[in-house]
C-alpha cells in the first residue's frame, strides 16, 4: 500500500527487468491484468494498481468528483517509488489510456515509451456534447433505478459488453474481483465518468514522444475505436490493432502480451 495524498493505492510487483506500469480503465482492478501480468513479469517488473477510490485503494477523505490528472499524479508517485529512478514503460486501457498521457505529459522522464489502447477521449468528437449529455443520462438512470439499468444502457451505447455479475460457480479468485469490479461502477457513475471523457490530451506531447495507439481487432464499430481514430487523427499518428475487444488484455493474454512486447521492442 502507497500513502498518497487522499488515499492509499493497492499495488503489486511482479518479475524482474525494465519497469511496466499497466493502468486499468474504469473498474480499476489491478487483478483485471493478472494473466497478462504474469506473462510480461518473464522479462519486466511489471507493476499494477488500484485506481484511487476503486477495489482496495481506499479513499482517506469524503469521496469526490475525480479527474483524470488527479490519477496521473498517483501514477507519477507510484513509479517514483517503486521504478528506482529508471523511465518505465506505460500501457493504459481506456481511462488508463488517458491517465498514462497526462503522466507523460507532465513528467515526460518517467515515461520510457506509452502504449494507449482505445482511450475514452469523448472530448476529441464532433459530437462530444450529444455523448457528455447522454453520460449525464446514464448517471441520473443509476440514481433513479439503480446500476443495471445505467450499465445495459451504457454498454449498448457505446459498443462494449457490461462487466459479468460474479455467479456461483466460478473460481473464488474470480468471483472476489467481479465483486469488486461491480461495486467500483459506484465510483464510476458517482465520480468519475462524466469528468473523465473531459480530458483533453497534450497533442504535443505525445508527438514527442514514444507514443503508440492500438485498438482491438473485434468490434471496429464501438464508440471507443471512434475515439481513438480522432485521437490518430490529431496526433498524425496511426493505430496497431491488437488482439480481442476493449478487453483483449484478458480475454487473450498470451497474444496481447506478444503485441505489447512487439510494440515496446522488448
Amino acid at each position: 500500500m502507497l500513502p498518497v495524498p487522499g488515499a492509499g493505492i493497492h499495488y503489486e510487483v511482479r518479475g524482474s527487468g525494465r519497469p511496466l506500469l499497466l493502468v486499468n480503465g474504469g473498474d480499476g482492478d489491478a487483478a483485471l491484468f493478472g494473466p497478462l501480468a504474469a506473462l510480461l513479469a518473464e522479462d519486466h517488473t511489471v507493476i499494477t494498481y488500484d485506481l484511487r477510490g476503486n477495489s482496495r485503494s481506499r479513499l482517506t477523505g469524503p469521496p469526490e468528483t475525480q479527474w483524470i490528472e488527479g490519477h496521473g499524479q498517483d501514477a507519477h508517485l507510484l513509479l517514483s517509488a517503486l521504478a528506482g529512478g529508471e523511465p518505465a514503460y506505460v500501457f493504459g486501457t481506456s481511462y488508463g489510456g488517458m491517465i498514462g498521457m497526462d503522466l507523460l505529459s507532465r513528467h515526460p522522464g518517467q515515461v520510457r515509451a506509452l502504449v494507449a489502447h482505445e482511450p475514452f477521449v469523448i472530448d476529441l468528437l464532433p459530437d462530444a456534447d450529444r455523448w457528455h449529455a447522454f453520460f449525464q443520462d446514464v448517471c441520473e438512470l443509476y440514481e433513479r433505478e439503480g446500476l443495471d439499468p445505467a450499465l445495459r444502457t451504457f454498454a449498448e451505447a457505446i459498443g462494449v459488453d457490461a462487466p459479468p455479475e460474479p455467479a456461483e460457480g466460478l473460481p473464488e479468485p474470480v468471483r472476489r474481483m467481479l465483486a469488486r469490479v461491480r461495486a467500483n461502477m459506484d465510483t464510476c457513475l458517482r465520480y468519475e465518468l462524466r469528468s473523465f471523457v473531459r480530458f483533453r490530451p497534450d497533442i504535443a506531447a505525445l508527438r514527442a514522444a514514444r507514443f503508440t495507439l492500438v485498438a482491438g481487432s473485434e468490434g471496429p464499430g464501438t464508440l471507443l475505436h471512434r475515439t481513438t481514430r480522432a485521437l490518430a487523427e490529431s496526433v498524425g499518428t496511426g493505430i496497431a490493432d491488437f488482439p480481442g475487444g476493449h478487453v483483449g488484455f484478458l480475454t487473450h493474454p498470451a497474444d496481447f502480451a506478444t503485441a505489447l512486447r512487439g510494440t515496446f521492442g522488448g
